[in-house]
């Protein structure tokens, strides 16, 4: 089922982003319809950088998605209303390498303007193009503390992404 999607100005999204990213979370996707995988993240941000639009990914070497991130030229981030909160939370405890997460969660891939990979069932979508990314450097650290977060010395790669389009899904 294709949404009925609206394309809205970064600029006129009315989200508090805070609350979006960091408490309702989103799934981050990269690839194809033929070839993808999500995850869900509730670490980023967005904001503006080199005089454009930018969302900030952050995602731990060990995550599939990540080289689905490095394969290609376009991320999406899709949001959703919070009866979806069980199949973000398996997006986010499952691996696709050892499973199809969007059919166990009950989302269902749609393929994005550019060829990329939304999900029918969000409320707002947004597509990224890759234009930077850097390694997280623990010897960074100005407060100690956040080490903490990295028991397994796993340290994400952080990328940003040019927002390239953004949607509202007209039939939620």
């Amino acid at each position: 089922m294709e949404p009925k999607l609206t394309r809205i100005s970064p600029e006129d999204l009315s989200d508090n982003v805070f609350k979006l990213i960091g408490s309702d979370w989103m799934l981050i996707t990269a690839g194809t319809l033929s070839s993808y995988n999500t995850m869900t993240a509730s670490w980023g941000a967005m904001g503006v950088l080199w005089n454009r639009n930018v969302c900030f990914c952050f995602l731990r070497p060990g995550r599939y998605t990540r080289t689905f991130i490095e394969k290609n030229k376009i991320f999406t981030l899709s949001f959703f209303e919070k009866e979806y909160r069980d199949a973000l939370n398996l997006c986010g405890t499952k691996s696709g390498r050892d499973t199809d997460k969007a059919k166990e969660a009950g989302i269902t891939p749609v393929k994005s303007p550019t060829g990329s990979v939304f999900f029918s069932e969000a409320r707002l979508m947004i597509e990224c193009r890759k234009i930077y990314f850097a390694n997280i450097d623990p010897k960074n650290f100005v407060d100690t503390g956040i080490a903490a977060n990295y028991p397994g010395k796993d340290y994400h790669r952080m990328y940003a992404g040019e927002i390239i389009g953004s949607y509202l899904n007209e039939d939620i």
